[in-house]
């Protein structure tokens, strides 16, 4: 999964912004060695990441095995990145306020205890039930994990140092997901997706009690009535979308929801306005460059996790691939992105984030609009694979200068609030972008000329991030 996580907080109107302490507070921690803490702090991350990337093989044997149709198999995908993007900040003021490592093992046993659930699943309203408890879970542990990081490597040099294996750790998991997803659905069935989870969250369980310090929760306002508009209008939202093409968009139900998504959305907007604890900055919005990064964030996530859903099931539907063939078949279009990190390593300094940002857009919006003009039955794999690997080259770069423009934007003083908007919003693209690429899927029949409109659409989201990077962002490093 290519996200930011921290801990969000906005200061009551009239108070000075709440800021990170330089050196944290000393806490009782169990002796431990680095390694075993980050590998510990690691395990729930990796377990997220691989779940999401092994639903994208997996989602055709689903459909398949119960049943399910378009709008069903969407809601397996999306019910997840709905719990986690409608609590994900919410979850960050719960660990502020309670303390993350409980935080951190609520989570993660939700997670667990949820999979099992969904290996258990008779039928597919029980696995979007599954689901929606799993996303609950991670959002919960998710961005706790990242506090307990902070705090466990206190020295800037050596966490400089875990950060980089960290986010190594992290992207490896996620490229590997769609060929261990492949091999465990090819081989085991469907159920051991879920399965898998159980001994990696009981053994994060057990040593995050282990090697893990707590670290003392402090009183704050948890801002309850935005998180529950801020939800009301994304499952709306969601409903509308991924039920639309099946009961028709003039459907009672699905206006109703459409009316419900504008009338929370709108709540939620008033509500912002005049609240002593918004859920988000709205006066960081005010700066261009910050609200450039939030739009770009939401495209971003809206192109690659779209795409990503449409070609797990564009290699197995239309080109036939088993999958464990399909899993590996997408190992070139994932496991480039950490390419891509690097790269940007290199050249950010030098040519801006303004500059990497939007020409890495427009690089990864090339490439799927290339893919989309040849696509059909006589386009070899070989092809299909260099066009998608080149397109998310680009997402490799575009990743950490979207994070980059954003956190210059906020400064140190809005640091977590920042980051913690950025993605949140990412995952809201995740959401849309899996429901409105389902919706293609659904109008179009599927097969070649479902993808094709699907990578257009691709193309035309990420176009339009790069123009808004390059008009929004101001010139910075």
């Amino acid at each position: 999964m290519i996200t930011e996580t921290a801990a969000p907080r906005v200061p009551e109107r009239g108070t000075r912004q709440a800021r990170i302490p330089a050196q944290l507070p000393e806490v009782p921690r169990p002796a431990a060695r680095g390694g075993v803490q980050l590998l510990v702090l690691a395990l729930g991350f990796v377990m997220a990441s691989l779940d999401t990337g092994i639903m994208n093989v997996a989602s055709h044997d689903l459909r398949a095995r119960l049943g399910l149709t378009m709008s069903g198999l969407t809601w397996v995908v999306d019910g997840y990145v709905l719990a986690f993007a409608a609590l994900l900040l919410l979850a960050g003021a719960l660990a502020q306020r309670f303390g993350a490592r409980r935080i951190y093992l609520i989570g993660l046993a939700v997670f667990t205890a949820a999979s099992l659930l969904g290996a258990a699943a008779p039928n597919g309203t029980a696995l979007v039930a599954a689901r929606f408890a799993q996303g609950a879970g991670a959002a919960l542990f998710m961005p706790s994990s990242l506090s307990l990081l902070m705090n466990a490597f206190p020295e800037p040099a050596r966490r400089a140092k875990i950060l980089g294996i960290w986010s190594a750790i992290v992207s490896t998991s996620v490229g590997l997901a769609p060929t261990i997803g492949g091999l465990l659905v090819g081989t085991l069935g469907w159920r051991s997706i879920f399965l898998v989870n159980l001994p990696i969250g009981i053994a994060g369980l057990l040593l995050t009690r282990r090697v893990i310090g707590a670290v003392p929760g402090r009183r704050s306002a948890l801002g309850g009535s935005g998180h529950v508009l801020g939800l009301l209008a994304l499952g709306s939202l969601s409903y509308a979308l991924i039920e639309g093409p099946a009961e028709g968009w003039g459907a009672p139900r699905v206006l109703a929801a459409l009316v419900v998504t504008l009338l929370a959305a709108a709540g939620f907007v008033v509500r912002e306005r005049v609240a002593r604890t918004p859920v988000l900055p709205v006066a960081l919005f005010a700066d261009s460059s910050f609200s450039a990064a939030n739009m770009v964030g939401f495209l971003f996530n809206f192109a690659f996790y779209g795409a990503l859903f449409v070609l797990g099931l564009f290699l197995q539907t239309a080109r036939g691939a088993s999958p464990v063939t399909a899993g590996l078949q997408m190992l070139p279009a994932v496991l480039v992105i950490p390419f891509g990190n690097v790269l940007y390593a290199r050249i950010g300094q030098r040519i801006g984030n303004r500059t990497a940002l939007a020409a890495s857009l427009a690089l990864s919006a090339a490439g799927y609009l290339v893919l989309f003009l040849l696509l059909g039955p006589g386009l070899p794999y070989w092809a299909i694979a260099a066009i998608l690997a080149l397109a998310n080259l680009g997402s490799g770069i575009s990743s950490p200068a979207m994070t980059g423009v954003l956190m210059t934007a906020a400064g140190r003083a809005h640091a977590d609030i920042g980051s913690a908007t950025l993605n949140a919003n990412r995952q809201i693209g995740s959401l849309v972008g899996i429901a409105g690429m389902g919706a293609v899927l659904a109008g179009t029949g599927g097969g070649y000329q479902g993808a094709g409109h699907a990578f257009a659409l691709t193309a035309g989201a990420l176009a339009v991030a790069s123009v808004v990077a390059w008009l929004g962002v101001r010139t910075q490093g």
